[in-house]
Order: structure tokens, then C-alpha cells, then sequence
């Protein structure tokens, strides 16, 4: 298991740096106004990012972790086939709200419509090589994507546009998952997709309804809060999470291996399983709080300017509600992980709803009240919220699993494959 799980940090840390590389070169190049279009394109990816994982790479890692691995060559053709169709159909809609739209805004929306289908495939990849066990291969994966991205981004930054940065974002993952390809040897299965989503219908709808109801939600705060404060605010309040990036990415890259490991406990050592989540929750509210900590006291002003540019003297004055929105998430994400083993979906949708709901009364109502400072504490408050309701569901989720498995005559609870049909 600790080999698994450093895989999936290292990963995560690669994917992670990536992303914070365009969003920081983005941010020096083009200001706080271009810097917010670009975030807003960002969280739009990431709606359609989290339709994506519901659909497609969810179910998988609940259902095809551990095992044969027959069985996972034949599931992940359709799993990243479902991830591609999604990818080409957000990509068709972005580009024609893109051009509805007109300007720089409308340009970074056609831009993200032609880098959906690369960016959802490669993705998927990485969720099929952690059900595997083989986080080594997803790093090695994103370690290509890395290295494209360089020239990339010294392409893009010449023409100093949201479009070209985008555009240069998307192709190096293109060539990243055209690389998964020839590490397994296996393509997206078109014809896989339908059957794909009817054998995972009990978990795939609640998954992306889940995904859905937190991403939207992150999407409405901002956009609200664009529409409230200004852009700037929002560039403010995503400068404010880059700091807090390279701890997100730990987060990140826990939550790969955490449903495949949490899978692997229930099914080895179920009454460890409550144990297993606590100390996942715990090291992240703990890393989380040590990381803001050292942002703020350790962090020179100098450096900040040097990363943020124009944008860092706003999002630094953001960083103690941020840090303890990234905490609370934290605690959550234990949870989330018992609850997925579980597959106790009609449980872990209800918290994400309520999280969802909080993010967006919180994030909007702190921004009518104080712009980006607002929104920024109102997260925080409902990600502590939230917390305290995914514990919960998680305890009654572990004490129905009990009694299924103590009472006499019950059923035992297995987890399925997804092959029943």
C-alpha cells in the first residue's frame, strides 16, 4: 500500500506542477484581467472534468481495482472510450457557446472545446493504471505530458493570448494520451460506451451527479463572483489556491490511490476500514494547516510578487480562509474514500449535494458582503460543514455494513465487476 500510494503522490505532483506552471506563466503574462477569463475556462474543464471521472473512471476504480487483469484490459477500452465521447461532447458545446460569446472570453471557450476530448482521455488513463496498481505507468505518463508542455508553453507565451495558452495546455496532454495508448496497447472502444454505462447505471448517474454538484458549484462561486466583485476578484481568489497548489496536489494524489486502497481494505480487513479513512482525513487537515502556516509566515513578499506578478498582493491577503477551506476538504476526502468502497452511492451523493449547496451560499454570500475576502471565508465555512456531514453518512454507511454481514441469512456484500451482463 505505501508503494501505491507514492506512486499516486508523485504523480499528483507532476500533473499538479503542470497545471500550476500554465496557470503561473499565465498569470506573469497576461494580468489579473486575462488571468481570470483563463480561470474561468479552468473551472468550466473542471464541470466537465468531474462528468467525466462520474461516468467513466469512477466506477471504474470501485469496481476494477485488484482484479484479474483480464478483466481490467477489458473494462478500460470502455471506460476511456465513455471518457472521450464526453470530452467530444462538451467540446462541441464549448466551442459554440465560444462563439456566441465573441471577444477574449468566447475565443477561451472555442480554445477549451478543442483540448476536452485530449484532456478527459488522458485523464482516464491515470485512473485506469492506479485500478491496476501500476501508479508507476500514470507517472510515467504524466511525466511525458510535462515535458511537452514545455515548448508549448514557449510557443504560446509569444503570442501573449488566453487562446494560445489553452491551446498549448491541451495539446501537451494530447500527445500524453496518445502515449497511454501505447503503454497498454488499448484504444477507446466507442462501441464499448453504451454497454459501458448500462452495467455501471447503480453507481455511474450518482457519481456524476456527485462530481457535478461540487465542480458546478466551485464554477456558479466563481462566476458569481465575477458577476458581484469583478474578474480580478476571481483572478485574486485562484491565486490564493495556487499558493495552497503544491498541497492540493498531495490531496490530489491521495485521492487516486484512496478509493482503489479503501476498495482493498473492505475486502481484506473490513473493520479497518473506518481507521483507514481517519487517517487518511487526519494527515491532510494536519498537512493542510502545517502548509498555510509556512505560506504565511515563511512565504517572502518578494517571492510571491515573483510567481503572481500583479495578481499576489490580493490572493495573499486570502491565504488563512483558503488554507482552511483546502482543510476541511481534507477531512472530508477520508470519507469519500469509505464511502466509495463502500458503494454506498445513494449516501455520498447526499453529502456532495450538501457541500455543493454550502460552497455556492457561502461562496456568493460572502462575496455580496465582501468580494473576494467573502467568498473566500464562506467557503471555508461550508467545507467544515460539509466535513462534519461526510463523517457522518460514513458512520451509518460502516454500521449498515456491519449489520449486512452479522445478520443471519444476509446476503454477504461483494463487490461487483460490472460484468453481470
Amino acid at each position: 500500500m505505501a508503494g501505491r500510494l507514492s506512486w499516486g503522490l508523485a504523480d499528483q505532483a507532476v500533473s499538479s506542477m503542470t497545471n500550476f506552471a500554465v496557470s503561473v506563466v499565465v498569470a506573469r503574462t497576461l494580468g489579473a484581467v486575462e488571468f481570470g477569463i483563463f480561470t474561468l475556462a479552468w473551472v468550466t474543464y473542471g464541470v466537465v472534468l468531474n462528468i467525466s471521472r462520474g461516468l467513466a473512471t469512477d466506477p471504474l476504480t470501485v469496481r476494477f481495482s485488484g482484479v484479474p487483469h483480464g478483466e481490467w484490459r477489458e473494462a478500460v477500452p470502455r471506460s476511456c472510450g465513455t471518457a472521450l465521447g464526453v470530452g467530444a461532447a462538451a467540446g462541441v458545446v464549448s466551442i459554440a457557446a465560444g462563439t456566441a460569446i465573441g471577444g477574449t472570453l468566447g475565443a477561451a471557450f472555442v480554445a477549451l472545446g478543442l483540448i476536452l476530448p485530449a484532456l478527459l482521455w488522458q485523464d482516464s488513463w491515470r485512473f485506469a493504471f492506479f485500478a491496476a496498481g501500476e501508479g508507476r505507468r500514470a507517472f510515467t505518463n504524466d511525466m511525458v505530458w510535462a515535458a511537452a508542455l514545455v515548448p508549448a508553453l514557449m510557443l504560446a507565451a509569444g503570442s501573449g493570448s488566453v487562446f494560445a495558452f489553452l491551446l498549448a495546455w491541451g495539446g501537451a496532454a494530447a500527445v500524453a494520451a496518445g502515449f497511454g495508448w501505447v503503454q497498454t496497447g488499448l484504444a477507446p472502444h466507442a462501441r464499448g460506451v453504451g454497454p459501458w454505462l448500462r452495467q455501471q447505471r447503480d453507481l455511474g448517474p450518482r457519481y456524476l451527479v456527485e462530481n457535478v454538484s461540487i465542480s458546478g458549484a466551485a464554477q456558479i462561486r466563481m462566476y458569481g463572483l465575477g458577476a458581484i466583485a469583478g474578474l480580478a476578484d476571481v483572478g485574486a481568489v485562484r491565486g490564493a489556491d495556487l499558493m495552497l497548489g503544491p498541497f492540493i496536489a498531495v490531496t490530489m494524489g491521495l485521492a487516486l490511490v484512496a478509493v482503489p486502497e479503501a476498495s482493498r481494505v473492505l475486502r481484506t480487513h473490513p473493520r479497518r476500514l473506518r481507521l483507514f479513512c481517519l487517517g487518511l482525513g487526519g494527515l491532510q487537515v494536519g498537512g493542510a494547516l502545517l502548509w498555510g502556516l509556512g505560506l504565511l509566515v515563511l512565504l517572502p513578499n518578494a517571492l510571491g510578487v515573483g510567481l503572481l506578478g500583479e495578481v499576489w498582493p490580493a490572493a495573499s491577503a486570502l491565504l488563512i480562509p483558503a488554507t482552511l477551506a483546502v482543510a476541511g476538504v481534507g477531512l472530508s476526502n477520508g470519507a469519500t474514500a469509505g464511502l466509495r468502497a463502500l458503494g454506498a452511492a445513494p449516501r455520498s451523493l447526499r453529502c456532495q449535494l450538501f457541500a455543493a449547496a454550502g460552497l455556492v451560499t457561502g461562496g456568493l454570500l460572502g462575496a455580496a458582503i465582501a468580494g473576494a475576502s467573502g467568498s473566500a471565508w464562506g467557503a471555508a465555512i461550508a467545507a467544515w460543514c460539509a466535513a462534519l456531514v461526510w463523517w457522518t453518512q460514513l458512520h451509518a454507511g460502516l454500521r449498515d455494513h456491519a449489520r449486512q454481514i452479522t445478520t443471519p441469512g444476509s446476503a454477504p456484500v461483494v463487490l461487483t465487476t460490472g460484468n453481470e451482463e
